[in-house]
């Protein structure tokens, strides 16, 4: 019944186990204050209830915390990282461009087909192909292009 009411409210099994267990600690030591004439179950759901408050209290504090934490990490760093992005990006791009000048020209054009939205059957049909070659021509193209950028990049 208590993890019941419990996981109505909660979504991780992990915290319905951790407050169960804390509800069933703080019943426990405060079991001699029980009245035995009332509902045991309504008083054991009440301090369940106390529990779920204060939980949500403090993971309400914490979260709050964490998010002003991040908001002032990337205020401090934000254009550092801004600026890096935009020189590694362009760099990135010329290299993969050049990367691209440098396939052989089926395979050139599956890649440019592919950047255009060009779909595979219809390369095939332009390279008088199948289409399952068109997507291996891409495969071994991507191929060629990751290990082109990564040694222009390396230099």
């Amino acid at each position: 019944m208590l993890r019941s009411y419990l996981g109505s409210q909660l979504h991780r099994a992990d915290e319905i186990d951790d407050l169960a267990q804390e509800v069933f600690i703080k019943a426990f030591r405060s079991l001699s204050q029980f009245d035995s004439g009332k509902d045991f179950r309504a008083w054991l759901r009440g301090i369940a209830k106390n529990e779920l408050l204060m939980h949500f209290r403090k993971t309400g504090r914490r979260n709050a915390h964490e998010a002003k934490f991040r908001e002032e990490v990337v205020e401090t760093i934000q254009s550092d990282i801004d600026h890096d992005f935009s020189k590694q990006t362009d760099s990135a791009i010329e290299s993969l461009l050049r990367c691209i000048n440098q396939l052989p020209e089926r395979m050139r054009l599956v890649v440019r087909s592919g950047l255009d939205g060009i779909k595979a059957a219809s390369m095939a049909c332009e390279l008088s192909t199948t289409v399952g070659a068109v997507y291996n021509l891409h495969y071994r193209a991507n191929a060629l292009l990751r290990e082109c950028v990564r040694k222009e990049t390396d230099q």
